[in-house]
């Protein structure tokens, strides 16, 4: 069983700009599960994050409505009891919330692993120009993500081309669903493995190349985005007592 340890938090030492929140609230008598992301904090008075996609502009949530915040950081689910504080659309759209008196972490492995069931197009590193053929050659193939990390992930293939062996650097294009699309992010095979017919390779990825991201709404880094993506598998069970 994980351990949880309780702690009054040291001015904002457990907090960064950009990080991915998960505000859990009941409206109707009924709880819902928000996605947002840090944009800064006063200390000991309140954290503004971007307003979620999900509310309307319409929606609105009182002030004082209870609430809890979760997130992913360094190897631990942490979060804590709040409350909305105001929910703002003009200027720019923004929910307030409580600092935290407390926060609940619990230490997890180094990198949580979230099942996935998406296409990946895997291509050899240094093809980045297409041939003048459209159709594809030896240098793209495509496969099936199975599981992510904020490290890596697998990806399971019909067949595996000679090329696609250990130590092989290839860029990966792939979608994060409900996050955004992602392109020619670098990764080097670790290992290689046959499996149930097919073959699964595991792929750790190395951030701050030539990666980048087709946003649906905020914008961020690849690397947030993927830590985004496991957090919101990975995290739907935690609840703060």
């Amino acid at each position: 069983m994980n351990e949880i340890v309780v702690s009054v938090p040291p001015a904002a030492s457990f907090l960064s700009v950009g990080l991915a929140l998960k505000i859990s609230l009941t409206l109707d008598q009924q709880k819902v599960i928000y996605g947002s992301t840090l944009l800064g904090w006063k200390d000991h008075a309140w954290l503004v994050c971007e307003r979620p996609i999900q509310l309307g502009h319409d929606h609105q949530i009182a002030g004082g409505t209870p609430c809890t915040v979760s997130y992913f950081h360094e190897g631990k689910l942490v979060g804590y009891l709040s409350e909305i504080r105001e929910l703002i659309t003009s200027p720019v759209p923004l929910l307030f919330v409580a600092y935290p008196k407390a926060v609940e972490e619990i230490h997890l492995r180094k990198h949580l692993r979230a099942a996935a069931n998406e296409p990946v197009l895997l291509m050899r590193a240094g093809q980045d120009h297409p041939s003048e053929s459209a159709l594809p050659t030896d240098h793209y193939f495509g496969g099936l993500l199975r599981d992510l990390s904020e490290s890596g992930c697998s990806v399971v293939l019909a067949r595996r081309p000679a090329w696609l062996r250990s130590g092989a650097t290839v860029r990966l294009e792939f979608e994060l669903p409900g996050l955004g699309h992602i392109m020619n992010l670098t990764g080097v095979v670790r290992n290689a493995d046959v499996r149930d017919g097919g073959e699964m390779i595991g792929i750790e990825f190395r951030f701050n190349e030539l990666e980048y991201i087709e946003y649906r709404g905020w914008g961020g880094s690849v690397r947030q985005a993927v830590e985004q993506c496991v957090f919101q598998k990975t995290s739907a069970s935690f609840v703060v007592p």
